[in-house]
């Protein structure tokens, strides 16, 4: 699937995305899936590849068998042996460009 992705409901993807991903509750990506996109989501459980920036208002679960290539906001971050992630991380704050210390 090519294009803009958006969503109010949960979004399971196992096959290949390019384009942008938005959802305003839960984002599954399944360990055969490979995406090109940049991601928001609520919260999210990733077991496949991801090559693009990933933002998170609640939980990221990154499975042992994820690959992240690029940065993730996210306000609680866990990560399995095996995970690998090359971007920058940031944590703790509400995501989606939600941080409202940031407005300082």
């Amino acid at each position: 699937m090519e294009g803009d992705f958006v969503s109010q409901g949960d979004v399971i993807i196992d096959g290949e995305v390019s384009g942008s991903i938005q959802t305003a509750t839960a984002l599954k990506v399944g360990e055969s899936a490979r995406i090109r996109a940049s991601i928001a989501a609520d919260s999210a459980v990733v077991a496949g590849i991801i090559e693009g920036n990933v933002s998170v208002a609640g939980r990221l679960e990154l499975l042992e068998t994820s690959r992240v290539v690029g940065d993730i906001e996210a306000k609680i971050l866990s990560v399995a042996p095996g995970a690998t992630i090359n971007g920058h991380v940031s944590m703790g704050h509400a995501g989606k460009g939600e941080d409202k210390d940031d407005e300082e």
